[in-house]
């Protein structure tokens, strides 16, 4: 197996492999979520980083655990750094942003559509003369449907267009805002700005609303440092960034077009600046270092054994696996 381009898979059901995440559906209302050290932009898979997938489930348990108040997650259990075992929702069709200043590189970004001529975007109308990251007057949404591309939507054609019930569309819209405001407060007190960021909606056998998947990472959310913003921004300079932005800048610099043309060679020295640049936004986020565990045996290997601890049951009959290879 190569570390860097593909993960382990095993021996549980129904695996699906995403850009990052390894999903198995155990069939009894529960699913365990692997999160790899695959780095994606772009829509295709990059390389591989270092720690990376520890790095954003513990960034995403702290928040988690940080937002319990304002809508419950779909996590039952962390038995790894690498794992999540979670509680099976049915997940709403939609992709809900949310945003607070107007900023970006890919083309749903509402940066890019402003630049490109585009006042009205997401059901939102934005005046003339303003600049690439000036912030919002208040946070809003700009919701994109799921699939092999994403479509920009606004709040109307989701409730007009049947995607979801208005009153649970509603809640959603509440929740979202709700994250995204205590996200903000939490980064500020570390020096951080939250930009903007993606959630993941759905509900559980009670209709209940869960947020899933991830939260405030730098996976599906950006960030920039604080104290240097007011600064760089009148010297027309991109803000100071800690988030997978600088992925996409790197990516854009050394290619004719991000989505097409073949990969830049990747050093072993780009993906420790990578590794590092997902530790320091753990420190800033947290407040705590990021203490890798130690390497006892390899990271697949490590995965393996926990899972088969917590949920002995989704193995019977499945005897242990071999040559899991070194990382995920």
């Amino acid at each position: 197996m190569n570390v860097y381009e593909d993960a382990a898979t095993l021996p549980l059901p129904n695996h699906y492999a995403g850009k990052v995440r390894d999903t198995y559906d155990l069939n009894d209302g529960r699913m365990v979520f692997v999160t790899s050290d695959r780095l994606s932009a772009f829509d295709r898979a990059i390389t591989s980083v270092l720690h990376k997938g520890a790095i954003l489930n513990a960034i995403a348990r702290f928040w988690f655990e940080n937002t319990t108040d304002i809508v419950p997650s779909h996590v039952l259990s962390y038995p790894d750094p690498n794992v999540m075992i979670v509680k099976k929702l049915t997940m709403l069709p939609i992709e809900v942003v949310v945003r607070g200043y107007i900023t970006g590189t890919t083309g749903t970004s509402i940066w890019t559509m402003y630049k490109n001529g585009q006042r009205q975007m997401y059901g939102h109308t934005f005046p003339d003369g303003m600049v690439k990251n000036q912030k919002l007057e208040a946070a809003i949404i700009t919701p994109t449907t799921k699939g092999k591309s994403d479509i920009p939507v606004s709040s109307q054609d989701i409730i007009g267009q049947k995607m979801v019930d208005e009153p649970l569309w509603r809640q959603t819209e509440k929740a979202a805002l709700a994250l995204f405001k205590r996200g903000q407060e939490i980064a500020a007190r570390q020096g951080l700005i939250l930009v903007d960021t993606k959630y993941e909606f759905g509900t559980d056998e009670n209709g209940v609303l869960h947020i899933a998947d991830e939260i405030h990472t730098p996976d599906s959310s950006r960030y920039w440092v604080a104290g240097t913003y007011e600064e760089r921004m009148k010297a027309g300079q991109d803000p100071d960034g800690l988030d997978k932005e600088f992925v996409r800048k790197w990516l854009v610099e050394r290619m004719e077009d991000a989505y097409e043309s073949p990969l830049p060679a990747i050093t072993e020295e780009d993906r420790a600046m990578f590794s590092q640049k997902y530790q320091d936004l753990y420190q800033r986020i947290t407040g705590k270092a990021y203490h890798p565990q130690a390497p006892e045996k390899p990271v697949a290997q490590r995965v393996m054994d926990n899972i088969r601890k917590a949920i002995p049951e989704a193995f019977l009959g499945t005897p242990p696996s071999k040559n899991l290879g070194h990382g995920l």
